[in-house]
This record gives structure tokens, C-alpha cells and sequence, in this order.
């Protein structure tokens, strides 16, 4: 018979950190009669707007939906060309095919982020938008972008879906540039269930640009011409118009609930991720067999992710083999991500060749994400950081052998 002592520590992949606020406030919602779009979700546009530096924000109902809208606002459509990064969740590129543009990968940089040398390259005279990823929640290098999207006349807009709490040059992502005017039209976020902020589904779409909000906001619901929960027009309350063919992307009273006070908590979530971060860097920096995420020092990270880098060379395990040692132990793990060009979907995109990516293809079999969120325990962190370490150590042995 087993001793519980030989029953391993579990340490899921990811456990969001839900409190009595948030219980309380969709308690609130509910009680308001008031479930679907509505005032808390206005309130939430707003502050989430203010907390990031834009003066719009358009809630929706996930970062997909968001870059999806970006995209039909902006008038990007057949024929043209929109350059994102291979390494990715696959909706990035979804949403280029959905309006029925053609996607264009770039190759990553060192940070495993869109390499600006890379995007500028493969720009033809189709190429109209470009859409970075701040992967991880480490931003890319957003200058370099603006201004290759300045000298070539392309939009920018930002898949932020890992990036709620990280700065770019002390400001918010979303905020732009204030110094030189440089800013992305768009900043689209994510409120899924395992993102920094959670609405458990969601999402936010950020500007500066008042007449590109109006258009977001009349996509977002149907393309009618008023709010549902606050019309009115010359010919009563009941009356509005469909201005556009638009879509059904809003978010709830119910979720906005939870984003309010999710938001007023993200500070403190970003410190949480940044300390266990950093406790993993600790025990990681001096084993040969890994490198620990990059981080850069005009960024503040939000630590989305913490994704360990392999060096399968020093191992004598592969990834696969690495995280299933991990399972054994009770610790749950994830990648992130398989590149958009070992998918059966995108074939005919990584059979072009423009879309080589070699550098991201090799990242790749090296990433593992390590479970990495605000209500893990320092023991939970410890255990997870010595279990690696351990891994280490048996490879080293056998190496040895």
C-alpha cells in the first residue's frame, strides 16, 4: 500500500482566480433585470478604455471576434494581404481568411515575437495590415512596426490577447506612442477563461480613432444604428435602422460583471505572475538544460505565460517525453503554440514561400508552458520549479551513463 507521500502534488495548468467580488457583482446583474448588453457593460468599456490610455474601447465577446471587426472596419477584404507571425493561436489567421484576405507570415525574433526585418521583407503591393502578437504577454517591438507600417501605408492592429497588464515604454499596451503620435488603429484583448483578466468569454477592442469606434460599434451588433439598451430616435424608443451588414459579437451585463472587478484586481494579478515568474527564473537561469522566457527592460511583462525553452540537445528526452515526466508528477502543462504552418488547415499557406519560417518551426519543439497564475501557492510554484530541476537532473545522469 501507498503512503500519501507518494501521492505526487497537483498543480493544474491553470485555476482563475474568481472572489466573492465577482460573485457578488453578477449577483447584482442578475437581480437588475438587466443581462444582456447593457450599463455595466458601457461602465466597463469605459474603464477598461481609461485603464489602457484609448479613448474607445467596444466590448465583444472574444479577441477573435475583436480582430474579425478590426478587420471589416479597416475595409481589409479579397485581393489584399495582412502579415502576422506564425506562432500564434490559430484564430489570428482565421480571421484573415474570413474576410477573405490572404495571410503572409513573418518568421519570430529571439523573443519569440514577430521579427519587424522579417514583416518589412515579405510587404508587396498587396500587403494592407499588419497584426503582431504579443506573445506570452511580452510586447513586440512596436516601434519598428509603426514606422514600417507608416513608410508602406499599412494598418496596424494589435493581437493583444495575452497582453492585458503589459506595457510597452511605460505605457499600457493600447496606449500607442504619445510622444511621436505613432499608435496601432486597433488593440484587441481577451478575456478567456485563462487570460490575465477573465470574463470567462470576451474580449475588448481599443482606439483612438473616434470614426473607426463608430463603425466597430455598429458591426458589433447587427450593424444597427443605436444601442439596444439606451435607444431613442425622433420616432420613439422602439425604432433604429440597420446601417450595415454587421455581426452578433457584444458582450453581456453578465460578463462585464466579472470584467469590472477583474480589472480592479489586474494590478495585483500582474505583480502575482511577476513574482512567480521570477521564482522560476531563479531556479531555471543556471541549468544548461533550459532558457528561461525572454523579457525585455523598456517592457513591463505581463507574464500571460510562462514558457520554458529546451535544450533538447542537452537532453537526452524530448518535449513530449519532458511533459509527460511533468504529468506524472501531478503538474499540468501547455505549448504555445503550434505554428500556423503544421496545421492540415493552412497547407496551401505554408506550401507558399513566402510563409518559410524557419526560425519559428525550431523554436517551437522547445516551448513548454509551466503552469503560471495569480491563486497558485508559493508550495505549488516551489514544487513545480524542483520537479523540473529533478527532470534535469535524471536526464544529466543519463547523459552521463
Amino acid at each position: 500500500m501507498s503512503s500519501s507521500h507518494d501521492v505526487p502534488m497537483q498543480v493544474p495548468y491553470h485555476r482563475p482566480s474568481i472572489g466573492r467580488e465577482e460573485i457578488e457583482e453578477v449577483i447584482n446583474t442578475l437581480e437588475s433585470g438587466w443581462l444582456t448588453t447593457g450599463p455595466r457593460t458601457a461602465q466597463f468599456e469605459r474603464e477598461f478604455g481609461g485603464s489602457v490610455g484609448a479613448p474607445f474601447a467596444q466590448a465583444v465577446s472574444s479577441c477573435t471576434a475583436g480582430l474579425h471587426l478590426s478587420l471589416v472596419a479597416l475595409g481589409i477584404g479579397p485581393g489584399m494581404e495582412v502579415i502576422t507571425t506564425p506562432i500564434t493561436f490559430c484564430a489570428t489567421v482565421n480571421v484573415i481568411l474570413h474576410v477573405g484576405a490572404t495571410p503572409v507570415l513573418a518568421d519570430v525574433g529571439r523573443d519569440g515575437n514577430i521579427d519587424p526585418a522579417s514583416v518589412e521583407a515579405r510587404i508587396t503591393e498587396r500587403t494592407r495590415a499588419i497584426i503582431p502578437v504579443h506573445l506570452a504577454g511580452l510586447p513586440c517591438e512596436m516601434d519598428a512596426l509603426w514606422a514600417i507600417a507608416k513608410r508602406h501605408r499599412l494598418h496596424v492592429i494589435e493581437d493583444s490577447a495575452h497582453a492585458a497588464g503589459a506595457h510597452y515604454r511605460c505605457l499600457p499596451i493600447g496606449s500607442g506612442n504619445p510622444q511621436t503620435g505613432d499608435r496601432s488603429n486597433t488593440a484587441v484583448f481577451s478575456f478567456y477563461a485563462t487570460k490575465n483578466l477573465t470574463t470567462g468569454e470576451g474580449g475588448m477592442v481599443t482606439t483612438h480613432d473616434a470614426d473607426l469606434a463608430e463603425s466597430l460599434r455598429i458591426l458589433c451588433l447587427h450593424g444597427i444604428s443605436k444601442n439596444a439598451w439606451n435607444r431613442y430616435s425622433d420616432r420613439g424608443s422602439w425604432y433604429y435602422e440597420v446601417l450595415r451588414p454587421g455581426f452578433k459579437c457584444n458582450l453581456t451585463d453578465i460578463q462585464s460583471a466579472i470584467g469590472i472587478r477583474q480589472m480592479r484586481k489586474l494590478e495585483g494579478f500582474i505583480q502575482m505572475r511577476t513574482r512567480y515568474a521570477q521564482a522560476y527564473n531563479q531556479a531555471f537561469s543556471d541549468l544548461e538544460e533550459f532558457d528561461v522566457p525572454p523579457d525585455k527592460a523598456h517592457c513591463r511583462h505581463a507574464w500571460h505565460l510562462y514558457s520554458l525553452r529546451l535544450n533538447l540537445e542537452k537532453l537526452d528526452i524530448t518535449r513530449d517525453e519532458f511533459i509527460e515526466q511533468l504529468n506524472k508528477r501531478g503538474i499540468g502543462t501547455s505549448v504555445h503554440f503550434i505554428p500556423i504552418p503544421l496545421h492540415p488547415a493552412y497547407a496551401a499557406i505554408a506550401a507558399r514561400p513566402e510563409n518559410d519560417c524557419p526560425r519559428a518551426l525550431a523554436l517551437y519543439p522547445r516551448l513548454v508552458s509551466l503552469p503560471l497564475y495569480p491563486s497558485m501557492s508559493l508550495s505549488q510554484v516551489d514544487y513545480v520549479a524542483e520537479s523540473v530541476k529533478q527532470i534535469a537532473y535524471e536526464a544529466r545522469k543519463r547523459k552521463a551513463a
